[in-house]
């Protein structure tokens, strides 16, 4: 983002990267840039712009040892968990950075995001196999991070899963929370089905509400937004609505509020009637996460009923604990 003559921020050109992160002519290392068609701020991401993404990654895929996408930070967790699904046995680092303040301000954390983030994606110590984002001295896995301060340059983190590696005066790697290399070809998937929504519950929510939302036209999949370890109302309309869904093949899974822990059904009896009637458990999983997952699910394997659900509940690229 640069900051333009009405003091709001717009959209950076690539084509001034050099001039902003003057370092880069440092870099031992030959580094091309591209960018999509038409700049967007990130709160504008569609699942489109993600297979844009996708694609020049799949085109160019055997020319460069990885790839480092440049994001706004708004809604970066959800297209590293979106891409982290497209990119099946991807073998080369992908890693989605950016910055709190804009490049052309003094005291942007753009520049050394960019810079540490071009030295993992160059795999000069270790060519690590994931969709991360990296972020104030610290690298995550892509699917398991979230956005958390919209003003601290610490931004992002991943509760649920250790960082992959932080950044200091050495750039330290956990090896052994790495995904191991794939043994098949890069596969890209490029299919989502938009068609789902998100339930969060409070205190107070009505029936009208929920069943508005689960009545939505073309509705195929929902993610509850519960409580606690994965605990709901347990009133007999509200597990009506859920069960009525559920029976015109409406996909719905169960994940936490809270930025930490997990979805265990069954463990309190406000979650025992969710568990009976099919909700599926989102265990650990991030909402950034659970929400291109099942995007991506249905929009690949929406017609075999059985294998959603499974693809649900089973981690696909290390986005859920086993």
């Amino acid at each position: 983002m640069v900051q333009g003559k009405d003091g709001s921020l717009h959209p950076f050109a690539l084509e001034g990267i050099y001039q902003a992160v003057p370092q880069l002519e440092m870099c031992d290392y030959k580094i091309d840039s591209c960018q999509l068609e038409n700049i967007i701020d990130s709160s504008n991401m569609t699942p489109k712009v993600w297979v844009d993404i996708a694609e020049i990654i799949e085109r160019e895929y055997q020319h460069y040892d990885g790839f480092l996408v440049l994001h706004g930070t708004d809604t970066m967790a959800y297209t590293a968990s979106a891409l982290s699904f497209m990119l099946e046995n991807l073998g080369k680092p992908v890693v989605l950075t950016g910055s709190q303040l804009p490049l052309g301000m003094l005291r942007s954390d753009g520049r050394e995001n960019i810079i540490s983030a071009l030295e993992i994606v160059a795999g000069k110590e270790l060519m690590i196999p994931e969709v991360c984002v990296f972020f104030e001295n610290r690298l995550y896995r892509g699917n398991r991070s979230t956005k958390v301060s919209a003003e601290n340059f610490d931004a992002f983190k991943s509760y649920n899963y250790p960082s992959l590696a932080k950044v200091g005066i050495t750039m330290t790697y956990k090896k052994h929370l790495i995904m191991p290399q794939p043994e098949g070809a890069l596969k890209v998937w490029k299919q989502f089905d938009e068609h789902i929504a998100v339930l969060k519950l409070f205190p107070g929510i009505t029936k009208e509400l929920v069943d508005s939302i689960l009545h939505t036209p073309g509705l195929k999949g929902a993610i509850i937004e519960a409580y606690g370890s994965g605990n709901a109302l347990t009133e007999e309309w509200f597990i009506n609505s859920l069960q009525d869904a559920i029976h015109r093949s409406i996909v719905l899974m169960d994940v936490t509020q809270c930025k930490a822990g997990s979805v265990k059904l069954r463990q309190y009896a406000a979650s025992c009637d969710m568990e009976r009637i099919g909700v599926i458990s989102g265990h650990d999983i991030t909402i950034e996460a659970a929400v291109t997952k099942m995007m991506h699910v249905l929009g690949n394997y929406g017609s075999d009923a059985e294998r959603v659900r499974k693809m649900l509940e089973t981690p696909l690229r290390g986005e859920m604990e086993e």
